[in-house]
């Protein structure tokens, strides 16, 4: 971070650093416990003048048009220049002409019609429009495009340089198909593994989660001049990985001291790096303690427009979820003046963006939302388009447009992924695998880039895809085979039919299978154990374990679950976590030689499955920061292997 207060306030290391700075008479007093903040872009007259003489010269319908972000599944070029549509998006799952192998052309090809008819309204001033997706690692729903590690992975490589030139890498892919702007990176600090998004969070801990945003963020926009700059969107503002018992969506029961402490930390970096896009969190913040509920954050005022907007000084446009308005209490997905009153400017109205227009004109007109706020959400987005350049130069004015080889970042992945894994066991050196040894891979994860590359991978939720659908990438159990040759490689997805004795080690590959949002929850009492949720796994374990070969055990998964039973059955237990396309990155640290394992664990690893998190009562198997190399002895010791809980019988704190 370039400021030293917010240096000192992402270390959580001297908090009086972070006190708020003297308020003013216009600060209401909750948010004056904030520090005040200033945006590091320099307000620009010239555009200023610029974008109030567009404003002022805009109906009421183009203003709302302005505001509005459907699914390209759901609007049409036409209809774009039609209601004066400012932006739109592609969900997971969303390609062009629905067709899940469109090429790098076929997607620059339809940002090209979009931007050509936002260019034909009948405005005066023809204002360009930008087109968002979850590029969240790597351009992760387009065919052929290489796909990094999740953020859980990154997280453990401790390497805030990586983590910049992944970002670059990811503009590179994102403007070959003429897209300029991807709702990444996600700032959530992880403390509840019970959640379905954990592994989109970098770290448990604040000052990591702060200093990889910070990298993102500079990696993802460069100097927004650029034709591999696109917009960065800090996300999800405020709170979403401190839900309660970790349910998505869920209530965040937190002081407003933690919230300007833990919560918010990462959004003090993003700022400071020029981020120029804030997304609202579907979850809802309360104060206990105090006995203030907040509601929704899609309609808190204080934390967007008083905080957000006032006292961290942030002067982009704030963009709603996925039809997050819906949500807010009296709201439905076509209407919701409290939330665009409370400070969004930009609604993610994916499929009903038309009943959304005419409800929004209705409710100015009723009074319902003041023309001001109307007036203050369109000349935001008006600036952060200005910013990045969409009102100079066409998207497809990239050198990368449409380049298929400007999706490929192989190299860069394969890096991410050797420094992402963590070694938790090596008894008897039973890693590195050595050439010429007799291999035995089980697992139906050792062959499956769905398992290996996790959720928002193609689709949302990661599911449906084969190996062909990638295009691109190994998995595991293929960088095996080309590394250590096809004759000393055999497979067997259950084990079923082989002779253990007959090879040197087995490679026993588990994982779980791809989830995202909500669908990826454990809920409570549910134990958190990998073995409960896929027994599939713990029995090909038990089937190869104890015959007299060493077992070597990688685990693919999106948080970091109990795995005693899987640890005690193993001579050599690595954390894998979602490495993406590129298992050669994997290969290359199991077979040591030039690669060393240097990961160290982000999160704290569980010993208990019960153990959610990392507070008091939580039982932790192996701390956040702990992970072995090839120097070390590899002794974890003797993990006890409990009996496996039913359920769990108390809340997790």
């Amino acid at each position: 971070m370039t400021s030293l207060r917010l240096k000192l306030c992402a270390s959580l290391l001297v908090l009086a650093a972070c006190a708020p700075l003297p308020a003013s008479q216009a600060v209401p007093s909750a948010a004056a416990e904030w520090p005040a903040l200033r945006s590091p872009t320099a307000p620009d007259a010239a555009m200023e003048r610029r974008i109030a003489a567009i404003v002022a010269g805009m109906t009421l319908e183009q203003k709302v048009g302005q505001m509005t972000q459907p699914d390209v599944r759901y609007v049409t070029p036409d209809e774009v220049r039609q209601y004066y549509i400012g932006s739109v998006l592609n969900g997971g799952g969303a390609w062009p002409d629905m067709n899940k192998h469109a090429t790098v052309a076929d997607w620059a090809a339809l940002a090209d019609r979009f931007h050509d008819a936002a260019m034909q309204t009948d405005m005066a001033v023809k204002i360009p429009l930008v087109w968002g997706t979850d590029a969240v690692h790597g351009h992760n729903n387009v065919s052929g495009a290489t796909i990094f590690p999740h953020n859980i992975g990154l997280g453990a490589a401790h390497d805030p340089a990586l983590i910049e030139r992944i970002g670059r890498a990811t503009a590179r892919q994102v403007r070959a198909t003429g897209i300029t702007w991807t709702f990444a990176p996600t700032l959530a600090v992880g403390q509840n593994r019970r959640w379905g998004r954990t592994y989109e969070s970098y770290s448990s801990d604040p000052a990591l989660v702060a200093r990889y945003g910070e990298a993102m963020v500079r990696g993802l926009q460069g100097e927004l001049t650029g034709d591999g700059d696109v917009l960065a969107t800090a996300k999800h503002y405020l709170g979403d990985g401190g839900t309660f018992n970790g349910v998505d969506q869920g209530e965040t029961r937190a002081t407003r001291s933690d919230l300007i402490r833990r919560e918010a930390v990462g959004y003090y970096a993003a700022l400071d790096a020029g981020v120029q896009t804030v997304m609202i969190s579907y979850s809802s913040w309360n104060d206990v303690a105090a006995g203030h509920d907040g509601g929704k954050m899609h309609g808190n005022r204080e934390l967007i427009t008083d905080v957000l907007k006032g006292r961290l000084g942030f002067d982009g446009l704030v963009v709603s979820d996925w039809n997050g308005i819906e949500q807010v209490p009296g709201c439905t997905r076509v209407s919701c003046p409290q939330a665009i009153n409370a400070g969004i400017d930009l609604i993610m109205v994916p499929e009903d963006w038309k009943a959304f227009i005419a409800s929004t004109v209705a409710d100015v007109r009723e009074g319902r939302i003041p023309q001001s706020r109307i007036d203050d959400a369109v000349t935001r987005i008006l600036r952060v388009k200005m910013r990045s350049g969409l009102f100079e130069r066409e998207p497809s004015a990239s050198v990368f447009n449409g380049r298929a080889e400007a999706v490929n970042a192989a190299d860069l992945a394969r890096e991410a992924v050797r420094k992402s894994v963590v070694l938790l066991k090596n008894e008897n050196r039973a890693l590195p695998l050595a050439h010429g040894r007799r291999i035995l891979v089980v697992g139906a994860s050792a062959d499956s880039l769905s398992n290996q590359t996790g959720g928002w991978s193609l689709t949302w939720q990661g599911t449906e895809n084969t190996n062909a659908d990638f295009a691109t990438g190994s998995t595991l159990l293929g960088a095996l085979r080309r590394q250590l040759g096809e004759a000393n490689v055999t497979y067997s997805a259950d084990g079923a039919g082989v002779n253990v004795a007959d090879f040197d080690v087995v490679v026993a590959v588990l994982g779980e299978t791809p989830y995202a949002e909500y669908n990826g929850d454990v809920r409570f009492p549910k134990p958190v154990q990998h073995s409960a949720l896929y027994p599939a796994d713990l029995a090909i374990l038990r089937a190869v374990a104890g015959k007299g070969v060493p077992v070597v055990s990688v685990l693919y998964s999106g948080r970091p679950a109990y795995a005693n039973d899987l640890i005690n059955l193993s001579d050599a237990f690595v954390a894998a976590f979602l490495p993406g396309t590129e298992g050669a990155g994997l290969a290359d640290v199991l077979t040591g030689g030039r690669h060393d394992f240097t990961g160290r664990l982000s999160f704290a690893w569980p010993g208990s499955a019960c153990s959610t998190g990392e507070g008091p009562g939580d039982v932790v198997q192996f701390a956040r920061g702990y992970g072995l190399s090839y120097a070390d002895a590899g002794r974890v010791g003797s993990l006890p292997l409990p009996a496996t809980p039913t359920a769990c019988q108390t809340s997790a704190p």
